[in-house]
Parts: C-alpha cells; sequence; structure tokens
C-alpha cells in the first residue's frame, strides 16, 4: 500500500530536504506552498504540488480536500512553514510581529487541525512533525517574536498529541539551531556573520537542513511509532549545554 506524506512549505530548503528523503523511501508526496513558480522550480512535474495559503483555515483545508479528491490522502504531514523575523520587542512592528505569529505558529495550528480532521474522518492513524527552533528553550538577544511564536508552537504539540494519541496519531516537533538554508541567508549572508554564528554553538557549526530532514523522516516513519508529544533538539548543545570557556 502507498503512503502519502504531505509538506507545507515544501519550496524552501528544509522541506525539498525532506521530499528527497521521503521520496527516496517509496512515499507518495502532496507539496505545498503559496508560490506556485517555486514549487514547480523545485520539482517540475512530480508529485501533487497545490498552491494554497496554510495560514488560514480556507486555505488548510483545502489543501485537503484536494489531496482527497487526487486519491492521496496523508497519513504524515511534515509543516515546514516558517520564517525568522528577528529584532529587539520595543523595536518590532506589528507588521512583523504579526507575519512572524502567522508563519510560525497559525499556519501549524490550521495545517494540523485539517490534517487531524481529515485523518479523523477516514479512522486513520498517521503522524504530524513541526518545526520550532532553539530560541523557543533558552533566551537569544532579538528573538522575542519568534521564540514567542516558537513556544506556542511546542504547546500544541504537546496538547495535539494528548488529544489524539487514543486515535493512533502522533505529533513531535523538531527544535533546531541556524541552518544552511535561504530562509537564514540574512544572518549568516557573510563570512563574518557565518563564523560568528557557527562559534555560538557547543558544537561549532552551521546545520545542515539534510540532518534535520533525516530526524523528521524518522519521526513520520513507523520506526518511531512510540514516539509522541516531544521536542527533538538538533541545535549542537545550544539550548542545554555551556561549553567550556577556553
Amino acid at each position: 500500500m502507498e503512503k502519502t506524506a504531505l509538506i507545507t512549505g515544501a519550496a524552501g530548503g528544509l522541506g525539498r530536504a525532506l521530499a528527497g528523503k521521503l521520496a527516496a523511501e517509496g512515499w507518495q508526496l502532496v507539496v505545498t506552498s503559496r508560490d506556485g513558480d517555486r514549487l514547480r522550480q523545485a520539482y517540475g512535474d512530480k508529485h501533487l504540488q497545490i498552491v494554497a495559503d496554510c495560514s488560514t483555515v480556507d486555505g488548510s483545508r483545502r489543501i485537503l480536500e484536494v489531496a482527497k479528491a487526487e486519491r492521496m490522502l496523508p497519513i504524515a504531514l511534515a509543516h515546514c512553514v516558517g520564517n525568522i523575523r528577528l529584532g529587539a520587542l520595543h523595536r518590532m512592528s506589528e507588521t512583523d510581529f504579526m507575519d512572524c505569529l502567522n508563519a510560525n505558529l497559525i499556519s501549524a495550528f490550521h495545517t494540523l487541525a485539517a490534517f487531524v480532521g481529515a485523518l479523523r474522518e477516514g479512522r486513520l492513524p498517521g503522524a504530524a512533525v513541526l518545526v520550532s527552533s532553539a530560541a523557543a528553550r533558552i533566551g537569544t538577544p532579538n528573538h522575542e517574536a519568534v521564540a514567542a511564536a516558537k513556544a506556542g508552537l511546542e504547546g500544541l504539540v504537546r496538547g495535539a498529541a494528548a488529544s489524539y494519541a487514543s486515535a493512533g496519531i502522533r505529533v513531535n516537533a523538531v527544535a533546531p539551531g541556524i541552518m544552511d538554508t535561504p530562509a537564514a541567508t540574512g544572518i549568516i549572508a557573510s563570512e563574518t556573520a557565518r563564523a560568528a554564528a557557527a562559534r555560538q554553538y557547543p558544537l561549532p557549526g552551521i546545520g545542515s537542513p539534510d540532518e534535520l530532514a533525516d530526524l523528521m523522516a524518522w519521526l513520520l516513519a513507523e520506526r518511531a511509532a512510540r514516539v509522541t508529544g516531544q521536542i527533538w533538539a538538533m541545535d549542537a548543545g545550544f539550548s542545554t549545554i555551556r561549553p567550556l570557556v577556553k
């Protein structure tokens, strides 16, 4: 029986990395983005491509309705939508804050709700993995907006995992540090900025989307059948240990 996975934010660096891994493992894919041109550039004519805004109720429901109509109802969800809005709390505009909240939390809530609703209607088990951030776990300067949004996402994961465990629906999240993706271009644009960012981690360096995609693919697979309600850090120790001062 063919398995179908839904990847939101599929035109981004993490979404593309995960799509490659899941396709190699035999999954059928439904890939979504607000930008149809970027989807086509990333995937050509491969996979079921749906252009929709999953930060709205109608947009997220439409994704599942189209997938169901194409007989590709997903039993796995990887929500890779998000952005990085940096800036001190007192200087951030309302527009930037709401953009951060919509991309990182509101989209996760509506997408997970539509996904779970479709599984419940079909009486199917399933698994979802969302993307948090190390900034939700440890205070980091100028990360107030994204930290608040991702902390909300982590609460959503734990609550949904509790609500739907009895239905065989697993919900987890991953929490990376900075990754070498287009979304982080503004933070590590120069060699100096990149080197400074790499030095802040106990295990120095910049994360790879391929590394995080490996973890996400495992969390969606049957190999992780006993795992739910967890936030998996992949931040080189940033949120949990203090490196030796030399």
